[in-house]
């Protein structure tokens, strides 16, 4: 590292997490102007809000980071190269891949930092992000989905046909035990209701029935308990779970609802890859930037910035197409993710060649 690298880290990492603050604190406004009305008719107290903003900062920063990453390199290298600082450089027979150099670091450093904060800390706040939002803002959820199956062990498959969560009371319940093929027993009630403080299922009206071989069975049980591994949580899909678990807690999910049968886990897989693959887009598009940046041209840096803006748009609509067609077509949730970053590695290597040829 020479005295010009840590020039440019000191410029890169400056400008990219003052712009990060920048933004950041326009999003919590214009955040706040749409939620006014919820925080006052629910009286959400001023610590809660105040703690809900410290948590959507770093929701908000993570999700826009290879927007301001980009956006913060072709700013502050254009800058350089409207005061010909560049052309002095270049001028000395520094090769534009050692020119690159201080770039690279500065990405890498700040792409590191991505994925610690992508993977826990980013879901950490949005755990308390979320809780907040379902007190305070959203309204409050009455109903789980109808016509609930899953499979909660194996060989055990429940059925709910409803869950009230006013009155913690749920209807037609069934319980079955699968051996193979084989039903061996179907357990029927008529409702359920479920005690939190012990964690087990009020079973009202049973009926049980069971099938040995060719022996047959009918058996009215009245009333039971029983203790089933799952709450009546479980039986509404919730798709913003996601973003509040840490990456081994998003594995085990995903595992559990793999169990459960759910067959539509690719908007977990999404979420679980992009948190990857999102810090190597970052990378990929501050090359981009600086060497569009780098070179001096008629508009100066507001022709930058626009350029910068509508490749970072192009990306984002690019992701966005990809993680939809996996999602609601099938597409592989990792070739889905990875495909904007494999477009911008494309594009970073022609405007590098076209750079360091000099045309």
């Amino acid at each position: 590292m020479k005295i010009l690298d840590w020039y440019i880290v000191r410029k890169f990492l400056g400008t990219f997490f003052f712009a990060i603050l920048i933004l950041a604190v326009i999003a919590c406004v214009i955040d706040l102007s749409e939620k006014l009305n919820d925080f006052s008719s629910n009286h959400a107290p001023l610590l809660a809000i105040l703690n809900y903003y410290k948590n959507f900062v770093p929701h908000i920063s993570a999700l826009l980071y290879p927007l301001f990453i980009f956006i913060a390199t072709i700013f502050f290298t254009s800058k350089l190269a409207y005061k010909s600082e560049i052309v002095a450089m270049l001028a000395t027979g520094m090769p534009f891949n050692r020119f690159l150099r201080p770039y690279v670091i500065g990405a890498a450093f700040l792409g590191s930092l991505a994925l610690l904060v992508n993977h826990w800390v980013v879901p950490m706040a949005n755990k308390s992000r979320l809780a907040f939002e379902d007190k305070y803002v959203h309204e409050k959820v009455t109903n789980s989905d109808r016509n609930v199956h899953m499979q909660i062990a194996p060989g055990l498959l429940v059925y709910v046909e409803n869950y009230d969560y006013a009155n913690n009371m749920g209807y037609h319940f069934t319980a079955e035990k699968v051996e193979g093929n084989r039903l061996r027993e179907k357990l029927m009630a008529d409702h359920v209701s479920y005690d939190s403080t012990t964690k087990m299922w009020h079973l009202y009206q049973v009926i049980i029935r069971k099938n040995d071989s060719l022996k047959e069975s009918l058996e009215n049980a009245g009333d039971m308990l029983a203790n089933y591994p799952f709450t009546p949580k479980d039986l509404r899909e919730n798709s913003d779970v996601k973003e509040a678990l840490t990456t081994p807690q998003l594995n085990h999910y995903i595992a559990v609802q793999r169990m459960h049968g759910n067959d539509n886990l690719n908007i977990y897989y999404v979420e679980k890859y992009r948190r990857t693959a999102q810090p190597f887009a970052g990378f990929l598009l501050s090359l981009i930037g600086a060497c569009i940046a780098s070179r001096r041209i008629r508009g100066g840096s507001g022709f930058h910035l626009a350029l910068g803006i509508a490749i970072s748009a192009v990306y984002m609509l690019i992701l966005q197409f990809s993680t939809t067609f996996s999602t609601k077509a099938g597409l592989n949730p990792f070739i889905a993710v990875w495909i904007p970053n494999l477009a911008a590695g494309i594009v970073a290597y022609f405007v590098y060649r076209r750079q360091a040829s000099g045309r």
